[in-house]
């Protein structure tokens, strides 16, 4: 296994499911791809170099705090590309 940032992951999937909510916001690619890069560039990586690792930082991603911040920045993301695409 390679170097790994987990939140990658974690933010991607938590992206989707909050875009199948919202109807008047780009969700092209690109938009995607800068709302995903808005919100990891205000958080704190997770990076790990083994598939124990991937294990255990999934389950620390449970805590209720970490959602919070995922959401949280998620959210401050698509409202500001959605303002402002780059397209």
């Amino acid at each position: 296994m390679k170097l790994y940032n987990y939140m990658e992951d974690a933010v991607k999937e938590e992206l989707d499911k909050l875009l199948t909510d919202i109807e008047d916001i780009c969700k092209c690619e690109k938009c995607k791809l800068d709302m995903a890069a808005f919100a990891l560039n205000r958080m704190n990586s997770q990076y790990v170099v083994s598939s124990k690792g991937r294990i255990y930082t999934k389950l620390k991603e449970l805590n209720t705090q970490s959602r919070v911040d995922i959401m949280t920045n998620l959210t401050r993301a698509i409202l500001h590309v959605g303002k402002k695409p780059r397209h």
